[in-house]
């Protein structure tokens, strides 16, 4: 699916994916596609520059449950319906009615951290495609991926300090562990807007590629991530995200769980036998 067909797709009220038209989404703010070893996750609001409304934050919910539980999907890639916005953020103009005090607020809260959670928690790699604009709850969005590929010109920023709300501690923190302290007070206190160069150097984006060349990129690296073993990157991205936290609320017997299913899989005898043999290893994620 290139960023040209998903364009011209959006305005027509469908988009390709692997040559294939697929129409009769424009009324869903989220949409999967699935393209085995790949998963695609994809913010389908382009009027607003996707910015996600309390359904949308919903739906990245019900599209990981989906993605997770199709086995011929290796690997889930994130991105927006066009080239133009990756997530602008949430939809403000919600907030009178969805958001207005501190209540409304909190019951709000649960919609965005489920969907966050949703990303970080999964057992499956998320690869975040970046483009155009990744501002606000779009870049907390992305931080909650595990890999982070962003195109030359898009721009990046946190305007809550203009907006007058404050983010819950766990945005922050995963904010702060990936940028810096740092980093994480200019971003949150300047509000200010900066580029994908910027975002690069401050260690919030893995690689940064020609917006021509991103899909491509994208697509190439997270097909030969899907050639691994998949229990081998469940268990690398549980570990990571027990190892973040306090060593008394670490779950050590599920991380000890999962390395010794690793040594017990059969995917391991065959990564050995696929090493002997000098040929390349056909992983079945069991």
């Amino acid at each position: 699916m290139s960023i040209s067909e998903s364009e011209k797709a959006a305005a027509s009220g469908g988009e390709k994916m692997g040559g294939k038209e697929v129409a009769g989404d424009a009324g869903k703010s989220i949409l999967t596609r699935h393209e085995a070893p790949l998963g695609w996750l994809i913010v389908n609001r382009p009027r607003v520059k996707n910015a996600l409304n309390y359904e949308a934050w919903r739906g990245i919910v019900a599209a990981m449950d989906e993605l997770n539980a199709d086995p011929e999907v290796r690997v889930i890639i994130m991105r927006g319906v066009t080239a133009d916005s990756f997530i602008s953020g949430a939809d403000i103009s919600e907030f009178p009615s969805h958001r207005a005090n501190a209540e409304q607020a909190r019951a709000y809260r649960d919609a965005p951290g489920n969907a966050t959670n949703a990303l970080s928690q999964s057992p499956k790699p998320v690869v975040a495609m970046i483009a155009g604009i990744c501002i606000g709850g779009g870049l907390q969005v992305a931080l909650s991926c595990d890999v982070r590929i962003a195109a030359r010109g898009t721009r990046f920023g946190i305007p809550a300090a203009r907006l007058g709300l404050a983010y819950p501690l766990e945005g922050v923190l995963s904010l702060s562990q990936i940028a810096g302290p740092a980093n994480a007070r200019d971003i949150l206190m300047s509000a200010r807007i900066f580029d994908a160069e910027e975002a690069f150097a401050m260690g919030l984006i893995n690689r940064l590629v020609e917006p021509q060349e991103l899909e491509a990129n994208v697509r190439d690296y997270a097909t030969r991530m899907a050639a691994n073993a998949p229990l081998t990157m469940a268990a690398a991205k549980a570990t990571i995200r027990e190892g973040l936290r306090d060593g008394a609320d670490r779950d050590l017997k599920k991380i000890g769980a999962m390395v010794a299913q690793c040594f017990d899989s059969e995917d391991y005898r065959e990564g050995v036998k696929a090493f002997l043999e000098k040929r390349r290893p056909n992983f079945r994620g069991r």
